[in-house]
């Protein structure tokens, strides 16, 4: 559904703000390590999110990626997904079919609409620092 790199994303994001709320900055290799992710990987996948201003990079001996209190209240999941895998997500064929539309539509596309509506629901209603309880409180893991 995601690309590797959104999902990566979603876990770094989640990482920063549960890392923040203790008051924390964590640096690029802690993040990759913590969500197993690559390096390389991750540090592009950073500069897009603060790019988009959903994380702050803060340079110097002290620096790292840190979330403040507001953004981890306001930044949805959606903003994430967005930032790194563009809003076709909204709209891209199920069977990956080029052409695939509500007039010339592939065998799934009305049963898969509903589903779609749905994640654009949940992506857009759940927040970062609800995530970020779910690992704090242990029901939910970012790492194997």
């Amino acid at each position: 559904m995601f690309s590797k790199a959104c999902e990566y994303g979603i876990r770094a994001t989640v990482y920063v703000a549960q890392q923040s709320r203790q008051g924390h900055r964590v640096s690029l290799k802690q993040i990759a390590y913590e969500v197993d992710s690559p390096v390389a990987f991750t540090a592009k996948i950073l500069q897009q999110l603060t790019k988009h201003e959903i994380i702050r990079s803060v340079m110097g001996v002290n620096g790292g990626f840190e979330m403040h209190e507001v953004q981890r209240g306001q930044t949805r999941l959606s903003q994430i997904v967005e930032a790194i895998d563009g809003p076709d997500i909204y709209r891209r064929c199920a069977l990956g079919l080029p052409g695939c539309n509500a007039l010339k539509p592939c065998p799934v596309h009305n049963k898969f609409a509903t589903i779609r509506n749905d994640l654009k629901n949940m992506l857009e209603s759940t927040c970062i620092s609800e995530l970020a309880d779910g690992v704090d409180t242990g029901l939910a893991f970012l790492k194997r």
